[in-house]
Parts: structure tokens; C-alpha cells; sequence
């Protein structure tokens, strides 16, 4: 964390490092805004954790974000990832999979690099829509390109899916790269990208835009099985524009229609069923329904996203600075990403690879942990001049606290 901050010539008074390491733990504990802050900042077990005699207030943490620079915000990216791909490297895994998506993250105030922009939930919301990697095999965030609210979910994408290939495959070069994204990622420039890289892929496709597959699918008189009321077809095409053609997978998938009209209740009506259309763009030599239970398991980071946001404070905008809602956004991610390891430490993996590639440990929410392990009670005392920590006498939190203390030891 020093070496992040390193080229800065003016500090403030508890330095950039001590500032980012303060905001982690306010997040790991459970807390929302800076303000927060007044709420435990006489509590000598946080004070023991930081190194410090007392904790900065919330105009010093303000202030020390606002005034970090671009640089500051390269190099904590750059811990970040070699984090996660220390933890990567550990595992000796012969195949990860990445997984590539835009979050909104709204806010009523005006900072800094916010635009409205497409907002399901609140309309004309000004927000961010920063651009997530994560890792299916571990459930951490990889890495982030921040971006204002009303940027397609592409742009800039390119680059930063080479760069997150890129650095996975400098630390693991003989492993496999899997990568999974959604419609909005669905062009030439970026697909041509990863088969020059060769990396196996499965991207949604907008085929509302391209009626030739619609003609496909209409023309189409037989449809192949493939289970749970889906069936699918596969061809080999491309758009006018490209130059090459992929495999195309096309699934239907039978559907129960919903009711618009009002409903009389003592009236029998019976479901009138319809068909969805999807269709997916794979280089993958796998079979349709391992392809498609494949493409399924994207949905483990939307999972993610909805971790970060109730147990992380992700969508908390707190400076009106880019830089400095950046370094908050970075210390979410590394609050998360640390609760990973420290469950990752002390147990084992509880799966292997399977077709959907969910995380290889079943792991369980931060606001859990805290709930077991942070959020309990107890007296700091010195019996015989020996600084000690008093809870109450409860076996499992008893157990399960000295189990994770044996592994960290043993770490």
C-alpha cells in the first residue's frame, strides 16, 4: 500500500496508505458513509488494527481523497490484481474463467465524471457504469475500468479485457482462459480480439438487430432437444461486415405467457405457453447444452454485483472528486476480495470444476462473517499485565474464531 502512494511529495497528516487501509476497515465492519467513522472511532480494537493511537476524522479522509492523483488510483489496480492472481497462482488451476460486465452505480449528489445515462430503476439518476472482471473460481473482482453513466457498456472494453487476459496469462502462461459476456460486447473488434488471443468465449447476441437469424429462426421446421423444454439448432454465419463465421447457437425455450387482462378469480383459465429466443456466439468445441450451462453460470456475477452493493456499500458515491470515489471504489473491492481469501485460507475447496463454473469454495456473505465473528461483544483487560480480549463463553463463536486464527498462523 506505501508503494501505491510512494510518488506523492505532500501527504496528509495519517498518509494516503493508512487513509485507504481506514476506509477498508469501515467497510469490512459494516459501515456506509464517511460519516460513519464518528461511530467507532474510540474503539481500541480498530485502533490496534490500523497501528494508530486514534483515527483520523471524516474531513481528514475526505480531504486525503480528494487530493490523491491518477497515478495513485493505477497503482492500487494494480494490487488488486496481483492479489487475486497470487490467490490464482496458489490454486495451480489449469482453466479460469472470466466473466465481463457493467454495474450502475447511482448517486442524487453531482461529482465529478457522472452523467445520466441508462437507469432501469431511476430514470435521469446521475451515476458511474464502471466495467467489472471478475473470477469465476474464486468470486473476486480482477479488475475495473471506472466510466461515466452514459457510455455503452463497450466502451473501452477492448482494451480492458486484453489487459485483464493479459495479465492472467503473464502470471499462468499455460493456462486455459475462458471468458463470458453479454450482447453489449458483441462485435467484430472485440471477438477477432479474443481469437487472436486464444481464448475460448461464450457472447450473447443481439439477434433482434441482424434479421437474418431472425429469418433463421422462423424458417427453422426442427428443432433439437435439449432438455427442461429447450430445444436449440446450431449454424455457422456472420454478419455482412465481418470477415470470418462463428459458431451460432440458437435456443428456444418454452415459456408460460403472462395475463395483461384483469382475472376473474372464480373462473378456470388455463396457461397459454410461447417460446423465448436466444442466441449465443461460441468458439467453444463443447457440446450445445455443456455450451449452454456454460453461458448460464454468468449469472454467479450478478450474484457478485448484489454482495458488493448490500454488503459492500459499492453504490455509495462519497467525495464530488473522480479520483477520490475511485480509491473508495477500489477499497470496496479489496474489502470483498480480502473476505474471500480469509475463507479461502481456512477451508478447503468444496467443489471441482463443473459445467456452470461456480466458485470452487461455497462461500458465505460478509455481512455473515460480521455477523459471527466482528459485530460481538467484548472487554479488552489486563489479567497479570496481559493484554486480553473477554467475550462471552459461546462455542461456536469460540470454535469457529480459533479456526480462522489457526489458519491465518498457519498462512
Amino acid at each position: 500500500m506505501r508503494r501505491c502512494f510512494s510518488h506523492l511529495k505532500v501527504s496528509p497528516i495519517f498518509g494516503y496508505p493508512t487513509l485507504v487501509l481506514c476506509l477498508v476497515v469501515h467497510l469490512l465492519l459494516g459501515y456506509r458513509q464517511l460519516r460513519d467513522l464518528r461511530y467507532y472511532a474510540d474503539d481500541p480494537l480498530v485502533k490496534r488494527t490500523l497501528g494508530l493511537r486514534r483515527l483520523p476524522d471524516v474531513a481528514t479522509v475526505s480531504r486525503g481523497l480528494a487530493r490523491a492523483d491518477q497515478d495513485s488510483v493505477k497503482h492500487l489496480q494494480e494490487m488488486l490484481r496481483e492479489m487475486v492472481i497470487a490467490r490464482l497462482v496458489a490454486l495451480k488451476l489449469s482453466r479460469v474463467t472470466l466473466d465481463f460486465d457493467g454495474s450502475v452505480l447511482g448517486t442524487s449528489r453531482f461529482a465529478e465524471g457522472t452523467a445520466v445515462g441508462f437507469n432501469r430503476k431511476k430514470k435521469g439518476q446521475r451515476s458511474y457504469y464502471p466495467l467489472f472482471c471478475t473470477v469465476a473460481q474464486t468470486g473476486q473482482v480482477l479488475d475495473v475500468l471506472h466510466r461515466s453513466g452514459n457510455v455503452h457498456d463497450s466502451q473501452g472494453a477492448k482494451h480492458f479485457i486484453l489487459r485483464c487476459i493479459s495479465a492472467v496469462r503473464a502470471a499462468l502462461p499455460g493456462v486455459a482462459i475462458e471468458v463470458r459476456m453479454d450482447s453489449a460486447f458483441f462485435s467484430d473488434e472485440i471477438i477477432g480480439s479474443l481469437d487472436a488471443q486464444g481464448v475460448e468465449y461464450t457472447v450473447s447476441v443481439p439477434f433482434e438487430r441482424f434479421t437474418e437469424l431472425k429469418k433463421q429462426i422462423e424458417r427453422r421446421r426442427w428443432w433439437w432437444p435439449l432438455g427442461q423444454g429447450c430445444a436449440y439448432f446450431e449454424a455457422y454465419w456472420k454478419p455482412k461486415v465481418w470477415e470470418t463465421r462463428h459458431r451460432f447457437l440458437f435456443i428456444r425455450t418454452r415459456v408460460k405467457q403472462h395475463y395483461k387482462e384483469p382475472v376473474q378469480l372464480d373462473l378456470f383459465i388455463p396457461y397459454q405457453y410461447g417460446y423465448e429466443f436466444k442466441v449465443i456466439l461460441t468458439n467453444k468445441r463443447l457440446s450445445a447444452r455443456k455450451a449452454l450451462a456454460f453461458h448460464q453460470g454468468r449469472g454467479s456475477q450478478e450474484g457478485i454485483f448484489a454482495e458488493l452493493k448490500s454488503d459492500n456499500q459499492l453504490d455509495y458515491v462519497p467525495t464530488r472528486t473522480w479520483v477520490g470515489n475511485q480509491i473508495y471504489l477500489l477499497s470496496t473491492l479489496l474489502a470483498h476480495n480480502l473476505g474471500r481469501e480469509l475463507q479461502m485460507i481456512a477451508h478447503p475447496p468444496s467443489r471441482t470444476t463443473l459445467e456452470k463454473r461456480p466458485a470452487l469454495w461455497a462461500f458465505v456473505r460478509l455481512d455473515t462473517l460480521r455477523r459471527r465473528l466482528i459485530q460481538r461483544a467484548g472487554r479488552l483487560i489486563r489479567p497479570q499485565g496481559q493484554l486480553t480480549l473477554t467475550m462471552s463463553a459461546n462455542q461456536a463463536v469460540q470454535e469457529e474464531l480459533l479456526h480462522y486464527l489457526a489458519a491465518l498462523k498457519t498462512a
